[in-house]
């Protein structure tokens, strides 16, 4: 029988889940959530909106497909922390380089496996997202990690996972964000487009270089005056991690540019506009994260399946004067999905379009934005008088 390296999982709430060490061994702590996707760990791992979060994988065997370079959303793993079933210690993949153990080693990732995942989730849906530790018995007790934890060292774990800064209130923006502008390589000529840089999915920019856009992307405290003076034809606000309502620098930009550019926001860009309007986000019970989530396209009729990660909602109730429109409704909870302004060619979703990992259902807003861009640049007029000729961008 091979003896296999203990590991705990400690709930700030004092529940603790006993299991296995995986990957980088030590001690990790962060906001406990979960995603439903069956594959994909590998661009959940490295979306830069999983700052601050231990992510629990509710597909039981995970890893079998090892690591592949061309699936990273980032340049490294932004998860604090990785939980599953059962990790796959071997894989068979040929565009694979690694296993997915040696990708968290390497990239300092601690993982847990070997618990009840079904219970973990089910506390999480009932009782909502909690902090939590994850600790390896080597890294405490590097003479005997094969024994277990003693009920004083799990308390002190509980008792960590309590004192741990919560995610409401705090701007995580400026722990992913660039720290420079860069222009994505294209050999194409098109429309630039302006990226904000929230924590940026590398996938989201490929898709609008696809669609003809030339990305230029910026750092996330970025004003609307060096905005326009990249003389761009459109706005993007991206995805990203922590409370919505902290950067208001982004909410300032954003309000400041509304009206002068198409503008196209997704995930925390979405809720930035809505703050922007004078709205208000709340944090929800446990949040959307996985491929599998029923949306409803209000101008179409359509129902897509979509791929979501966030914790945040906007309430379109709160923004005034009906500047927004709702254009996309979730089918399991009615929650606000996607917005279009009611004059100017802006609109959001709240969901990932791009499909890094899939469905692929909504890629179709990437060529909804080029269309606005182009509409736009055809109008006359100024800026103000030609986006009050836009259309709903969905």
């Amino acid at each position: 029988m091979i003896r296999k390296e203990r590991a705990v999982l400690a709930l700030e709430d004092g529940t603790v889940y006993r299991g296995y060490a995986f990957g980088h061994r030590g001690e990790t702590v962060g906001e406990v959530v979960f995603n439903t996707s069956m594959t994909g760990y590998q661009e959940i791992m490295t979306d830069p909106s999983y700052n601050g979060q231990i992510v629990t994988m509710t597909y039981p065997h995970i890893g079998n497909y090892g690591v592949a370079i061309y699936d990273m959303e980032s340049n490294k793993p932004f998860v604090r922390g990785f939980i599953g079933r059962e990790f796959s210690e071997g894989f068979s993949n040929y565009r694979a380089q690694e296993s997915l153990e040696s990708f968290m080693k390497g990239h300092g990732v601690v993982s847990i496996q070997g618990i009840d995942t079904r219970a973990l989730v089910r506390r999480l849906r009932e009782g909502g997202v909690v902090k939590g530790v994850v600790a390896h018995r080597s890294h405490t007790h590097p003479e005997d990690p094969y024994g277990e934890f003693s009920v004083e060292e799990e308390q002190a774990l509980v008792a960590r996972a309590r004192q741990h800064e919560d995610i409401d209130g705090r701007d995580m923006t400026q722990e992913v964000t660039t720290a420079l502008p860069y222009a994505f390589p294209t050999l194409r000529h098109g429309k630039r487009v302006v990226l904000m840089d929230f924590g940026i999915k590398h996938t989201i920019v490929e898709r609008l270089s696809e669609v003809g856009i030339e990305p230029i992307v910026v750092p996330a405290q970025t004003t609307a005056a060096q905005v326009m003076a990249l003389q761009p034809h459109g706005l993007f606000l991206s995805n990203g991690p922590g409370d919505p309502a902290a950067p208001t620098y982004a909410h300032r930009t954003a309000w400041e540019l509304m009206g002068l550019l198409p503008t196209f926001g997704i995930c925390l860009g979405h809720q930035i506009l809505g703050l922007a309007a004078g709205g208000q986000t709340f944090k929800m019970k446990f949040g959307h994260r996985g491929g599998n989530q029923p949306v409803k396209n209000l101008l179409t009729g359509n129902v897509e399946i979509t791929a979501q990660n966030h914790g945040y909602a906007v309430d379109l109730s709160t923004i005034p004067d009906g500047e927004f429109v709702a254009t996309h409704l979730n089918l399991n909870d009615n929650t606000l999905e996607g917005m279009a302004h009611s004059r100017y060619p802006v609109f959001s979703v709240q969901y990932h379009p791009e499909a890094s990992p899939g469905p692929h259902d909504s890629r179709y807003l990437f060529e909804r934005f080029i269309e606005e861009i182009n509409l736009f640049d055809e109008a006359t007029g100024t800026p103000v008088e030609k986006a009050a000729t836009g259309r709903y961008g969905v």
